[in-house]
């Protein structure tokens, strides 16, 4: 009997303390087989593609999702395959690499704030503004020589930090006054089953091209990294933009709770299609019987 997805066993809104040591990255199958799984995906899309349909006709709100993971993870690929079935007219997908000079002669959200999500759709950022307080607090050397910051701003590292969380929160707030609901999702994956993938990558001549020898480099810093996640995560962690902590050994699982707490977010706006009224149906039906005078003689 394949196990019921409760979302609110791997959410975190500020309520409790996340522990990434107490965060599993497996759990018991939540579809009996591939059959199972798949039919299970496919609902998903379904609902989902009626919410978003519901979001754009409504045209009040908008849906930012961001992935953050280790490398392979598994965040192309759970994009790809919960959001397939998605209309696309309401759907963006935005992936942030290093940032140009363009980018670093701004503050550290102005990318981002140029891709935020238009009333009635849904952004996904593969990767976002956390990685200020992720890859960048891992490595302080690219915020004292890259980001061009004054040097009486730098000399407290522990302060930069906290005021990029404060200026996260703050900006996921104002988000929030303005109809922009933020989800937060972290794949979180073990460090034995990065190292497979990994591998697998490098074993598969077809998958040489996702292998980068800097993913290699960057497994040496796991214990730095999984410590920034956790304060990142406790820091910013709300009612309003709240993470998702989702197992992610298996993609499977992992899809499959992405799906669901896609749709439990959509579930909680309170959307509905325009309302017609008398005369529009009376403007409507007259339409109708031109349409039927002009393909008369068809």
């Amino acid at each position: 009997m394949t196990k019921k997805i409760n979302v609110n066993d791997f959410r975190f809104d500020g309520n409790q303390k996340f522990s990434i040591k107490k965060a599993v990255s497996k759990i018991d199958d939540l579809y009996e087989d591939k059959a199972d799984y798949e039919a299970k995906l496919k609902d998903f899309r379904t609902t989902m593609d009626e919410l978003q349909s519901r979001m754009y006709a409504h045209s009040r709100y908008g849906l930012l999702v961001i992935f953050q993971a280790m490398d392979a993870a598994g965040k192309d690929g759970t994009i790809k395959h919960v959001l397939s079935g998605v209309n696309p007219i309401g759907v963006k997908i935005q992936s942030f690499k290093r940032p140009s000079e363009l980018e670093l002669d701004h503050d550290f959200l102005w990318r981002h704030l140029i891709y935020l999500p238009e009333r009635g759709n849904i952004t996904i950022f593969n990767r976002s503004h956390y990685e200020e307080v992720l890859v960048v607090k891992v490595h302080p050397e690219i915020l004292l020589k890259s980001q061009k910051l004054p040097s009486e701003l730098t000399k407290d590292l522990d302060k930069v930090w906290k005021h990029r969380y404060d200026d996260i929160a703050h900006f996921e707030k104002y988000l929030y006054r303005n109809g922009i609901r933020t989800v937060k999702i972290f794949l979180n994956i073990s460090q034995k089953e990065q190292g497979e993938r990994l591998i697998e990558r490098i074993a598969d001549p077809s998958k040489n091209w996702k292998f980068e020898e800097g993913d290699v480099k960057e497994r040496g810093f796991w214990h730095q990294y999984m410590d920034a996640y956790e304060e990142a995560i406790n820091a910013t962690a709300t009612e309003k933009a709240p993470w998702y902590v989702v197992p992610a050994d298996d993609k499977k699982n992992m899809r499959l709770l992405v799906g669901q707490i896609l749709i439990s977010e959509l579930q909680k706006l309170d959307m509905s299609y325009p309302e017609t009224t008398p005369e529009r149906q009376v403007a409507l039906q007259k339409l109708k019987a031109t349409i039927e005078e002009q393909d008369k003689d068809l």
